[in-house]
C-alpha cells in the first residue's frame, strides 16, 4: 500500500532526474554557452520543485485499511480479520460473550492460509503513451556513451566552460593526380613535405583540403602566377546525424589545378597554410607511320605506327576516305570502315605498335583511299598523322568467275544507282551457263543473287545482296574453307575485344571455346586440302614443324593471361597466333605461283651452279692429292732401287698387291691425268659461262647482282687457267674463293627478292620460303634453292668450354671404382671407348 501511494508521487521526480543524467552523460552541457547552461539548470530546478509538491498528499494507511486490504486480497467473507479485534455492540451477557468468542474462533479458522497482495499503482492509467520507458532507454544509452571519448560527466552542468583553452584546428591537404598519369597522391601536410618550397604536380590534378575543428569560418583561395586570385568554395556539409554528438566542425575544400600558383588557407586575417605548385602541362600526343601501310600475307590491312604521349594515349583509330571522286548523284551503301588501332603498352620501352585488320570484305577494297591516323589522350588532346594515298588491300581471286562477281559487288556497294548495270552484267555471265560454269551450284547461286537484287527496293535489302555476293565469290574461289577462315577471324576478333574491355571470366571462357572450335574446324579443312594437294605448304613456324598441340598450348596460355589480368601479354600472344594463321593461309593461297615463277627458276639455277662448283672443287682436290701421292711413291721407289742395286723388279706387283687395302683409286698414267685435268678445265669454263648468263638474266628481271657474282666469275677464270697449267693446288684455292663469292651473291639476291615482294607480303613470303627449305626435322632440303652455308652453326668458345666440362665430369665418374657396372658401361659408350 506504501508503494501504491508513493510510486505515482515519486515517478515525475525520477523521470526528471533521468533526463538530467542523460543530458550530462551525452556531453551536451559542454556544447552550450554558459547562459544557456544556467538556463537549463534553472528549468530543471523548477521542474524538481514542481515534482516534489505532490508528496504533501502522501498518508500512511490505517490498521482498518490494512485489514480490509487483506480480506479483499484473500476474498474472505464476513470480515474474519476485523472480527478478531472487534467487539459486539449492546449489553454484554455471559451468553453473548460465549457466542462472540465462538464466532471469532470460527472466523480465525479461515485465516490459516492468508497471502499478500501485489501493489497496483495504476501508473499506466496516468501515462497512457509509455513516455517513462523512453526516459529509461535514454538513460541506459547515455550511461554507455559516457565511457566513450565524447562522453560527459554529471558535474559538467555545474562547471563554467568560458575559460577553457581553445584547441587548434587540424589541417589535412593532399593532391590527387589524374588516374591516367599513374602517379600516387601527394600529401601536402606530411612532415616530410613541410620543407618543400614548390610542389610539382600534373595538370588537371585535384587538390583537397580538410579543416577539422577551428572557427568554421576558414577560406581557401588560389592565386596564379600573375596574381589573379580565385576563391574555392567549401563543400556542402553533410546531413546531420539523428543523435547530436560532440564531434568538431569539419570544412572540406576541393579544387582543380590547371596552372602554376599558390594555395592559401586563412581564418579571418590569419594565414593557416600556404602551398606553391608548379603544374606540368599535359602535352598533346603525336602519331606517325613507322612504315608504309601494306597488305599482310592473308590480305589483311597491316599498319605499323608509333604513338608518343607523356602519359600514354587513350584511343587511336585509322580514318579512311575514298581518294577517287564519286559521281554527284552517287548513293553509296557503305561508309568508311571502322579500324581502331591497338595502343602501345603504357610504361613500355617502345611506343611502336601494329594493327592488322581484315578489310577485304569491305566494298572499298581494291580502290584508292586516303589514310590518316588519329590519336587521343585522356586529357582530350587529339593528334593526326600525315595523310597517305594508297590502294586498299583486297583479297586476290584467281577464278575469273569469282573476280567478275566481286567486281559487280563492288560496283553495287559504291553506288546503289548502278543496280541496272549490275543486273545486265549478271545476265551476261549467265547467258551460256554450260560454257561459263563448271559447277552448276555456282550458277544457281548467281541467279538467286540476281533475283534478290531485282526485288530489292531499299538500302538494307541491297546490303544483304552485297553480302550474299561476297559469300558466292568465296564459295567459287575456295569452297568451304573460306567459311572456316571467316569463323576463325571472327573468333579471334571477339576474343581480342573481350580482352580489351576487361571482360569477366565467363565471357573469356565463352570466347575461348568459340576460338578453339573455329581453330579445330580450320585445321581440319586445312588437313583435308593437304591430302588432296601433296604440294601444299606444311604447318611450320620458324623453320620447325607446327603441331596442333603447340597451338592448343598457346591458346591455353592466352586464356590464363586474360583471366589473370595481364591483358598486354595476352594481346601479344594473340597477335602471334594471328600471324601464324596468316602465314599459313597465305602459303596456301600463293603456293601455286611461287613454284613456277621465273624468280624461283633463277634461284634454282644459282643453287645448281653452287652445287657444281662445290663438286668441281672436290674433284680438283682429289686429283691434286692423287698426283702428289704418285710423285711421292715414285721417289720412294727410286730410293729402294738404289739400295737393292736393281736386283729385283719392283714395278711388277706381287701376289695381293694389285689392289689398295684402303680402297684408294688406282694410280693414273700421265696421259689419263692430263685428260682428267682437261675435262675439269672445260667444266670450269662452262660453269663460268653459265654464271654470266645467270647474271644477265637477273639484270633483265630488274635485280642488281652485287660484286660477289663478278668476283666469282673472275675466280672461276683463274681456276680454269690453273687447271690448264696442271697446278691443282692453285686451282683449288681459286675455286674456294669463287664458291664463297657465290654465297655472298646468293644472300644479296635473297634480300633483293624480299624487298621486291614487300608490297605483297615479301618479308613474310621470304620467311615462309626459308621455312619451306627445311624438312620437319629442321634439316635443309637439297632441292630447294642454293645453300649459302649459313645453316651451319660453328660452336663458340662458351660451347667448347661446356663440352670440355661435360667430358671431364664423365671421365671423373668413370674413374670411380665404386661405380656400378651398368653405369660404367653407359659412360664408356658415351666416350666411345668400346
Amino acid at each position: 500500500m506504501l508503494v501504491e501511494r508513493g510510486w505515482p508521487l515519486l515517478l515525475p521526480l525520477l523521470v526528471l532526474a533521468s533526463l538530467f543524467l542523460s543530458i550530462s552523460w551525452l556531453g551536451l552541457f559542454p556544447l552550450l554557452p554558459d547562459v544557456a547552461r544556467i538556463g537549463v539548470l534553472i528549468v530543471f530546478a523548477g521542474a524538481a520543485l514542481a515534482a516534489l509538491y505532490p508528496l504533501r498528499f502522501f498518508r500512511w494507511p490505517s490498521a482498518a485499511e490494512i485489514d480490509r486490504r487483506i480480506e479483499a486480497a484473500n476474498e474472505l467473507l464476513h470480515s474474519p480479520v476485523q472480527v478478531q479485534t472487534d467487539r459486539p455492540s449492546g449489553h454484554e451477557s455471559i451468553f453473548s460473550q460465549a457466542l462472540w468468542r465462538e464466532h471469532q474462533k470460527r472466523m480465525a479458522e479461515r485465516l490459516g492460509s492468508l497471502g499478500a497482495d501485489r501493489p497496483r499503482a495504476r501508473v499506466p492509467e496516468r501515462d497512457r503513451w509509455g513516455l517513462r520507458a523512453v526516459a529509461a532507454l535514454l538513460l541506459v544509452t547515455a550511461f554507455a556513451f559516457s565511457f566513450g571519448p565524447s562522453g560527459g560527466r554529471v558535474s559538467d552542468g555545474f562547471v563554467a566552460r568560458a575559460a577553457r583553452d581553445a584547441v587548434p584546428p587540424r589541417i589535412d591537404a593532399w593532391v590527387t593526380p589524374p588516374a591516367y598519369t599513374g602517379k600516387p597522391p601527394l600529401f601536402l601536410t606530411a612532415d616530410a613535405k613541410q620543407a618543400a618550397a614548390t610542389f610539382t604536380v600534373p595538370q588537371g590534378s585535384d587538390v583537397s583540403l580538410r579543416v577539422t575543428g577551428g572557427s568554421g569560418e576558414e577560406t581557401l583561395s588560389f592565386a596564379d602566377k600573375d596574381g589573379n586570385a580565385r576563391a574555392i568554395d567549401p563543400a556542402a556539409p553533410q546531413a546531420a546525424k539523428p543523435v547530436a554528438t560532440a564531434a568538431p566542425k569539419v570544412r572540406q575544400f576541393t579544387g582543380k589545378l590547371t596552372g602554376d600558383g599558390t594555395l592559401t588557407l586563412k581564418s579571418g586575417e590569419d594565414d593557416l597554410g600556404r602551398w606553391a605548385f608548379a603544374v606540368i602541362p599535359d602535352k598533346p600526343p603525336t602519331i606517325r607511320f613507322a612504315g608504309e601501310p601494306k597488305r599482310a600475307v592473308n590480305g589483311a590491312f597491316e599498319l605499323n605506327y608509333q604513338i608518343d604521349d607523356d602519359y600514354g594515349a587513350a584511343s587511336a583509330k585509322a580514318e579512311l576516305a575514298l581518294a577517287d571522286t564519286q559521281a554527284p548523284n552517287a548513293h553509296p551503301l557503305y561508309g568508311p570502315p571502322d579500324m581502331p588501332l591497338a595502343l602501345p603498352r603504357r610504361g613500355g620501352k617502345g611506343n611502336a605498335a601494329k594493327t592488322s585488320k581484315d578489310l577485304t570484305e569491305h566494298v572499298w577494297s581494291g580502290g584508292s583511299i586516303k589514310l590518316t591516323l588519329t590519336a587521343t589522350d585522356d586529357a582530350g588532346h587529339t593528334a593526326t598523322s600525315e595523310t597517305k594515298t594508297l590502294v586498299m588491300p583486297e583479297r586476290p581471286f584467281a577464278n575469273p568467275l569469282a573476280r567478275a562477281v566481286i567486281e559487280q559487288r563492288r560496283m553495287l556497294g559504291l553506288d546503289a544507282n548502278s543496280k541496272p548495270r549490275v543486273l545486265e552484267l549478271m545476265d551476261a555471265i549467265t547467258l551460256r551457263p554450260e560454257d561459263t560454269f563448271d559447277n552448276m551450284a555456282h550458277y544457281l547461286a548467281i541467279m538467286s543473287a540476281r533475283s534478290r537484287l531485282k526485288m530489292a527496293d531499299n538500302d538494307d535489302q541491297l546490303r544483304n545482296v552485297v553480302s550474299y555476293l561476297w559469300e558466292i565469290a568465296l564459295g567459287i574461289e575456295e569452297g568451304n574453307l573460306s567459311a572456316a577462315e571467316r569463323r576463325l577471324r571472327q573468333a579471334q576478333q571477339a576474343l581480342q575485344d573481350a580482352i580489351n574491355r576487361g571482360a569477366s571470366d565467363e565471357e573469356i571462357d565463352k570466347a575461348m571455346k568459340e576460338l578453339r572450335e573455329a581453330m579445330n574446324q580450320f585445321l581440319q579443312e586445312f588437313a583435308e586440302r593437304a591430302k588432296q594437294n601433296p604440294n601444299a605448304p606444311q604447318m611450320q613456324q620458324n623453320g620447325q614443324e607446327l603441331r596442333q598441340s603447340d597451338i592448343e598450348r598457346m591458346m591455353d596460355e592466352i586464356e590464363n593471361l586474360a583471366k589473370s589480368g595481364d591483358r598486354d601479354r595476352a594481346q601479344q600472344l594473340l597477335s602471334q597466333l594471328q600471324d601464324m594463321m596468316n602465314n599459313l593461309q597465305a602459303g596456301r593461297q600463293q603456293q601455286g605461283g611461287e613454284q613456277d615463277s621465273e624468280m624461283r627458276q633463277q634461284m634454282d639455277k644459282l643453287g645448281e651452279i653452287m652445287r657444281r662448283q662445290q663438286e668441281m672443287m672436290n674433284d680438283t682436290f682429289r686429283m691434286d692429292q692423287m698426283q702428289r701421292g704418285q710423285r711421292q711413291r715414285g721417289e720412294n721407289r727410286d730410293e729402294q732401287l738404289g739400295e737393292n742395286g736393281g736386283g729385283q723388279d719392283e714395278d711388277r706387283p706381287g701376289p695381293g698387291q694389285d689392289r689398295d687395302p684402303l680402297a684408294r683409286p688406282k694410280p693414273m698414267t700421265p696421259q689419263e691425268f692430263a685428260d682428267a685435268l682437261k675435262q675439269l678445265q672445260e667444266g670450269q669454263g662452262k660453269l663460268q659461262n653459265d654464271l654470266e648468263q645467270l647474271r644477265k638474266g637477273l639484270e633483265g628481271m630488274g635485280m642488281e647482282p652485287n660484286e660477289g657474282f663478278g668476283e666469282a666469275g673472275k675466280s672461276m677464270g683463274n681456276a680454269e687457267q690453273a687447271l690448264g697449267e696442271g697446278d691443282g693446288d692453285q686451282a683449288v684455292g681459286h675455286q674456294g674463293r669463287a664458291l664463297e663469292a657465290l654465297r655472298r651473291g646468293a644472300k644479296d639476291m635473297m634480300k633483293q627478292l624480299q624487298a621486291m615482294q614487300g608490297d605483297q607480303g615479301g618479308s613474310e613470303q621470304g620467311g615462309r620460303q626459308q621455312d619451306a627449305d627445311r624438312d620437319p626435322l629442321g634439316r635443309p632440303r637439297a632441292t630447294r634453292g642454293p645453300d649459302d652455308g649459313n645453316s651451319v652453326k660453328v660452336p663458340d668458345e662458351i660451347d667448347v668450354q661446356r663440352a670440355r666440362q661435360i667430358l671431364e665430369a664423365i671421365r671423373k665418374r668413370l674413374g670411380n671404382a665404386l661405380s656400378p657396372d651398368i653405369e660404367r658401361s653407359y659412360l664408356e659408350r658415351l666416350l666411345e671407348l668400346k
